[in-house]
């Protein structure tokens, strides 16, 4: 295996997680390539380019070449309308190809549908195995809205199901996630393998609340309960706010120690009312305790995990929960919805505890439950380191680079 080709169509791991449809997906590519290359293997991501001020190719590492494909207006095109660009994509992908030797690719690795699309394109005219990531699937997320969400179209779940069947292998990132490409899609259990994704453990680590707060600006004895992530629906930060408004009622005096920051930026059904989440904070009573924080890097996120009593995670759906698994990698407790991979990457009652459901009252009881028990907390803390170790990107790549040799090794069966 010496060069792989990736396809993450609609984000570019060069893009700002936290904001627009940049997410958990832009850090799983590029730290996966980063891993990658000391096994051997050179990547070439290819992505939508977003601005005309973007330069063909750009170094993102040793290795490592991100590559802008132009393909639709620059700017002003949504997810959703993507699908219509998905041609030309293609024909520029296969037409860089084309400039190198016979032979450049030993594989594709497509992240998401759309790129899924473009992969099982690539994999038939460059004669090499296709390993399709899904990251989320439109009929888990559909069977899981938030209220007033809009459900993923019937397109959507066609163009998965046709990836799924066009793949080599299926890289899932957790059991759970692999019982449900089995089931909902049908996929041979023969070509589903499991791979949790990983933490940067060099920079999500343990470190001092108190010298955190201070960095941040935030009180040392303060309760902080944080959120992380794009700020949608599907993400539900509304829950933690509701949830901070009924603990309030029940414990007022502890307003003036309680801070709420909401780090991340709009995103997907999000931007139809970029405002709504801070007239929801100001509706419920609790505006003085929120902050909201733009999106940070990765080591100033870091900054924030370690700053908090706990990071709260109340999504509706995480196909596996990257924000879970790098607070905990800092040693602060996660409190998270019982769904999806956050019941494999949060161990219940270990290193934090798990909501079975989005109900205020049942957030708020777990919240308090955290801030009040110090005994508890100290456990979940240092459950939550134990429970990072077991996830790091050189165990990811290691294991990946296993899914392409069997993948390589099957497709030559069938040729």
């Amino acid at each position: 295996m010496r060069r792989l080709a990736m396809v993450s169509l609609h984000t570019s791991p060069l893009d700002q997680p936290g904001t627009g449809d940049a997410g958990g997906m832009n850090v799983y590519v590029l730290e996966l390539a980063r891993r990658l290359v000391p096994l051997g293997v050179e990547v070439d991501i290819f992505t939508r380019a977003t601005s005309s001020a973007l330069p063909v190719e750009v170094a993102a590492g040793d290795g490592i070449t991100v590559r802008h494909i132009n393909a639709g207006p620059f700017e002003g095109l949504t997810k959703e309308e993507l699908p219509g660009q998905l041609c030309v994509f293609a024909r520029e992908v296969l037409r860089t190809e084309a400039a190198q030797p016979v032979g450049h690719y030993d594989a594709v690795h497509s992240h998401y549908w759309l790129s899924g699309q473009v992969g099982a394109l690539a994999r038939d005219r460059w004669g090499v195995p296709l390993i399709h990531s899904m990251h989320t699937m439109a009929k888990v997320k559909n069977a899981a809205l938030a209220e007033g969400d809009t459900p993923d179209p019937q397109s959507r779940v066609i163009g998965e199901e046709q990836v799924v069947e066009a793949a080599d292998m299926l890289i899932a990132n957790t059991a759970l996630e692999a019982d449900q490409l089995r089931e909902l899609y049908g996929a041979d259990p023969g070509r589903v393998e499991v791979v949790h994704p990983g933490v940067d453990l060099a920079v999500f680590r343990p470190r001092a609340a108190a010298e955190a707060r201070a960095e941040l600006g935030l009180p040392v004895d303060a309760d902080v309960l944080l959120f992380a992530g794009r700020i949608q629906p599907l993400k539900a930060p509304d829950v933690l706010l509701r949830a901070v408004a009924v603990l309030l009622e029940r414990q007022p005096w502890r307003r003036e120690r309680l801070v709420v920051p909401v780090v991340g930026g709009p995103s997907g059904t999000g931007l139809d009312r970029p405002e709504s989440l801070a007239q929801l904070a100001a509706d419920l009573g609790v505006a003085d305790v929120v902050r909201f924080v733009p999106p940070v890097a990765q080591a100033e996120l870091a900054t924030w995990y370690a700053a908090a009593t706990l990071v709260a995670v109340p999504s509706y759906n995480e196909s596996f929960g990257l924000v879970a698994a790098e607070a905990q990698a800092t040693g602060t407790p996660v409190v998270a919805a019982a769904v999806g991979g956050l019941t494999t990457v949060v161990r219940d009652q270990h290193s934090g505890l798990l909501v079975p459901d989005h109900d205020a009252a049942s957030w708020a009881d777990a919240l308090q439950r955290v801030v009040s028990d110090e005994q508890l907390r100290l456990r979940l803390e240092a459950g939550a380191l134990e429970q990072a170790r077991t996830f790091s990107w050189e165990a990811t790549a290691e294991r990946t680079l296993d899914v392409y040799e069997r993948a390589r090794a099957t497709m030559r069966e069938h040729v």
